[in-house]
């Protein structure tokens, strides 16, 4: 009885996977069964990046644009789709006078963006609770969808 060489056995090998991978579906194609996995819920921390990409997590200032710091925040809601807080605005924009009395807001920060270890919101809004007191220095200020920085975790 002779036996076979080793490139025989490798081809055969090869013309066995094909049959294999032939046989996984029909001429319609591949049949997918049963409801789409879910994305698993991230558990780690959620950050929101300030100007200069430092994480910072429910901070009580931030620099959310080179035009826009909100401080004196006080969090209703962090770590969900969507954070909500109340605090104070100013910026290069309005001083002197918004450094002695800067203008009461609503912020919100959204597109939470969940990575490997954590999340980052992708944009913040700021809402003035009152717009008629902003000076017209702010028209020209980005106050509503400001980009935020995602560091990658």
């Amino acid at each position: 009885m002779a036996i076979p060489s080793r490139s025989v056995l490798t081809a055969g090998g090869v013309v066995l996977l094909a049959v294999a991978v032939a046989g996984c579906g029909g001429p319609e194609g591949l049949r997918v069964e049963g409801a789409a996995m879910t994305p698993s819920r991230n558990a780690g921390p959620v950050y929101v990046a300030d100007v200069v990409g430092e994480p910072l997590r429910r901070p009580g200032e931030i620099g959310l644009s080179e035009s826009v710091r909100v401080s004196g925040l006080h969090w209703q809601g962090w770590g969900g789709a969507t954070a909500r807080a109340v605090g104070k605005l100013s910026g290069p924009w309005c001083l002197p006078e918004c450094g002695k009395k800067p203008y009461d807001v609503d912020v919100v920060l959204s597109g939470l963006e969940q990575q490997d270890r954590g999340g980052y919101y992708r944009r913040a809004s700021v809402q003035p609770v009152r717009p008629a007191e902003l000076p017209d220095a702010a028209t020209g200020v980005q106050l509503q969808g400001i980009r935020l920085a995602v560091p990658d975790l």
